[in-house]
């Protein structure tokens, strides 16, 4: 059985209205200081994946990444759905023992998600954009 999909953030129009009326914050274009603080963070957390992401009314896309070519998953795949959606960190330390992750193609599949941990991205209105993000392949504490 497949855990639900998380709620929708509470301002997730406000939310959404902000990424539609500045597309920069999900255009191609590399950002040297995001790039530089997801390979920090894969650095100090000793991860091989390190994301900014930010969330799109169907896709997950990938600011900044460290660790894979990937540039987005379906939002329905995303961990850091569940982070936006409270509005609060989240960490899974063994993804194929979370009933919301098990069956999850990115656990499944590429890129093998065991650990995931992500702080959302919060604007001083309180709109959750995505998270940075730390992801291994292996379980951890």
């Amino acid at each position: 059985m497949l855990a639900p999909y998380p709620p929708l953030p509470m301002n997730e129009l406000s939310r959404q209205r902000l990424i539609d009326a500045h597309p920069c914050l999900v255009e191609s274009n590399s950002d040297a200081f995001l790039d530089e603080v997801v390979k920090i963070a894969a650095l100090y957390f000793k991860t091989p994946i390190c994301l900014i992401t930010i969330l799109d009314r169907k896709r997950q896309w990938f600011r900044a990444r460290v660790g894979t070519d990937l540039q987005e998953t379906p939002r329905a795949d995303s961990f850091c759905a569940y982070s936006v959606a409270i509005g609060d960190s989240v960490e899974v330390c063994d993804a194929q023992q979370d009933e919301r992750f098990r069956c999850n193609p990115l656990v499944t599949g590429e890129p093998g998600i065991r650990y995931y941990a992500g702080v959302p991205l919060v604007l001083d209105g309180g709109l959750v954009l995505g998270n940075l993000c730390v992801i291994d392949t292996q379980p951890r504490p």
